[in-house]
């Protein structure tokens, strides 16, 4: 089976989401970066809840909705286990391409062998902007993408 790695905070698990995962899913045998505590906290503006409650609402959505489980490790910076671990596929939005290039290009001088870039496109919202767990902390959409402004 193909090794799959994607990354991510899933602070509100969203319809995006939801096809990102299935996208990953669909390609292979399933690891995913949870982004810890200190990193989403550095990243997002918004308030981010915490890793537990993250990788358990990611835990119980895969449980529903697949077979098989993923493995599902804490992630401190952008490369997680792309650098030690092989993977054949990562899969990415438009928003993490440019890291998805920056992995490999660390690969690259490490001597590992590229990682395959599958890149998938934004859910759109009903108002055709991407659903982001932004978008739904601030009132403007629910987690399906339903304008609610």
């Amino acid at each position: 089976m193909k090794k799959v790695i994607i990354g991510g905070t899933f602070n509100m698990l969203h319809k995006g989401h939801k096809a990102f995962l299935r996208k990953a899913f669909e390609v292979g045998e399933v690891t995913i970066g949870l982004t810890s505590n200190k990193m989403a906290a550095s990243l997002r503006k918004e308030k981010v809840k915490d890793f537990k409650d993250r990788k358990k609402e990611l835990e119980d959505f895969i449980a529903q909705d697949f077979s098989t489980k993923a493995k599902i490790v804490k992630i401190e910076d952008k490369f997680g286990p792309t650098l030690k671990e092989d993977f054949d596929y990562i899969v990415v939005s438009p928003a993490t391409y440019p890291t998805a290039i920056l992995v490999n290009q660390e690969r690259q001088k490490r001597n590992r062998k590229p990682i395959e870039i599958v890149k998938i496109e934004f859910v759109l919202a009903d108002d055709g902007k991407p659903i982001s767990s932004t978008r739904i902390l601030g009132g403007e959409i629910d987690r399906q993408g339903k304008t609610l402004k």
